[in-house]
């Protein structure tokens, strides 16, 4: 495989606060990678700084080849970058069908219109929802859209922070299911996730984060089973 994203010693947080402590971490094409970690570890501070929402103060990021060190966020969309943040991320006051709108407002009408149907084809619950408010939709529904907002691009990769947060068992299982099927469309995945042994059941490797640095890595099949990690990261030993 080649490396799609390669992060190199990449530190920084917010304003004066240090979070991250040298972070080195890549996503090879194709795959699907998990960072678990416990709260307040720099998980989510990590994709923000990608993404140009926290500060980097030192390190390279590099896609495709290309340094995008300190990229604006819609310089890196237009490069072939999503990201969903855990909240605030879809318009409240619009109508699902709206939404997707905003996805692609860069887009002629008609291409528009073939990427708003391809969504559908892949969330048709959002579908369903199209013409209501989006603030009437559940967490899951939300999520789903939020999702769908950010595939309007057509990405070759996305991240996604933290997308089973406080959803139920049911939209969890989906929301993980889906996100891994994103794959088969040609687009890579990098995911924050606290529901860890969900994530991690469906992904290629997995990176554990601590204090602001990577303490671990290895393939997802190996953390799974890894009673110690198991105890400290996954929420419960592993039984196997």
């Amino acid at each position: 495989m080649t490396k799609l994203l390669e992060v190199n010693n990449l530190t920084g947080g917010y304003g004066s606060i240090q979070i991250l402590n040298g972070i080195n971490l890549y996503v090879d094409h194709g795959e699907f990678v998990t960072i678990i970690g416990p709260n307040g570890c720099g998980k989510s501070t990590f994709i923000k700084i990608i993404f140009g929402m926290a500060n980097r103060y030192e390190g390279k990021v590099r896609y495709k080849n290309r340094d995008i060190t300190g990229w604006r966020a819609d310089t890196l969309v237009n490069n072939g970058i999503a990201y969903v943040p855990q909240i605030n991320n879809i318009f409240p006051s619009l109508s699902v069908y709206e939404n997707l709108q905003m996805g692609g407002l860069n887009l002629l009408n008609n291409e528009l219109s073939e990427r708003i149907a391809w969504i559908y084809e892949i969330f048709p619950d959002v579908e369903k929802r199209s013409k209501d408010i989006a603030e009437s939709l559940s967490g899951g529904e939300r999520q789903m859209l939020a999702i769908s907002r950010a595939l309007i691009s057509k990405p070759s990769f996305i991240m996604l922070d933290e997308p089973t947060a406080a959803l139920s068992p049911k939209f969890r299982e989906l929301i993980i299911h889906k996100i891994s099927e994103l794959r088969s469309m040609g687009i890579t995945v990098l995911i924050v996730e606290q529901n860890a042994r969900l994530s991690l059941s469906l992904s290629d490797r997995g990176y554990i984060f601590s204090n602001g640095k990577v303490i671990h890595t290895s393939t997802a099949l190996e953390i799974l089973n890894d009673k110690n990690i198991g105890r400290y990261f996954l929420g419960a030993p592993n039984k196997n």
